[in-house]
């Protein structure tokens, strides 16, 4: 989600996508505090995903349901998020949902110290309890908007220098936080990061404990794809958890309305909402 994760003019990520919406159990990392939990089935869509910065009129999302795009990521909160959300409501949820669009739930709470994303920053000394009163800011969020437990939340982290080691040991120790929280809740974890950076800090960790289980990852290549430009194992995030941001800043019209977004190829969870 590059700058529109923090700006109003980068704020674009469309998730579209025209594909199947599968029931299935993945995507859930495997974490002690997770074991006792029965868990919703989860839905998954394949296909291709748009995201803007604010959520689109319910008239513009019913232009826009033309089979390119199937699925839509909202920023339902964090103290970074870079919009305001009037059309963001739970009868919004309602409708679009009615209308056939999946819905990615984003959150963007507090950044990396050593990154240059958002104003409201990582602390290596509170990391681990402002990341879990985040994510029960942004269960109570998504609850609101009538965005079911079993949905994925998705954390988005922007760019950091991933060799200040102090500074990424914070990160770890928020993301750790946050998830754990949202699996006591039981919403499935997501992360939303940069190849080079935030989604290499995740995927390349030695201790996978309390890490997401769903990686969408920001690599700007125009390619249409989760599979043939991963550049971690061919084993991690398997079963529905990957999603791919291949391009940025692409102005569209559709039925009349235009809206600059970011597209991505989705292969993973989205919101439970029905």
């Amino acid at each position: 989600m590059a700058d529109h994760r923090q700006s109003k003019k980068r704020r674009y990520i469309s998730w579209g996508v025209a594909g199947a919406v599968v029931v299935a159990g993945g995507g859930i990392a495997a974490t002690t505090s997770m074991a006792a939990t029965t868990w919703p089935a989860q839905k998954t869509f394949t296909g291709r995903a748009f995201d803007t910065c604010a959520a689109p009129s319910l008239a513009a999302m019913k232009a826009w349901h033309t089979g390119f795009y199937g699925a839509a990521a909202v920023y339902i909160g964090g103290k970074n998020r870079g919009c305001s959300q009037p059309n963001l409501t739970a009868s919004w949820v309602k409708s679009v949902s009615t209308v056939g669009w999946k819905l990615v739930p984003l959150y963007v709470g507090s950044q990396p110290s050593c990154g240059s994303g958002g104003s409201v920053k990582i602390s290596a000394s509170t990391a681990a309890a402002v990341g879990k009163s985040e994510a029960d800011d942004a269960v109570a969020k998504a609850s609101a908007l009538g965005i079911k437990a079993g949905s994925p939340i998705f954390l988005d982290m922007e760019a950091y220098d991933t060799t200040n080691t102090s500074c990424n040991n914070a990160v770890l120790t928020y993301v750790r936080a946050f998830d754990k929280e949202l699996h006591a809740k039981t919403y499935r974890a997501g992360y939303y990061g940069f190849t080079s950076s935030s989604a290499k800090a995740i995927a390349t960790a030695t201790d996978k404990t309390d890490l997401p289980g769903n990686l969408w990852y920001a690599l700007w290549d125009k390619v249409n794809t989760t599979t043939s430009d991963w550049p971690w194992g061919a084993t991690q995030y398997t079963g529905h958890s990957r999603a791919h941001q291949y391009m940025v800043n692409s102005k569209e019209t559709r039925g009349g309305y235009t809206i600059t977004v970011d597209r991505d190829a989705w292969d993973g969870p989205v919101a439970i909402t029905g």
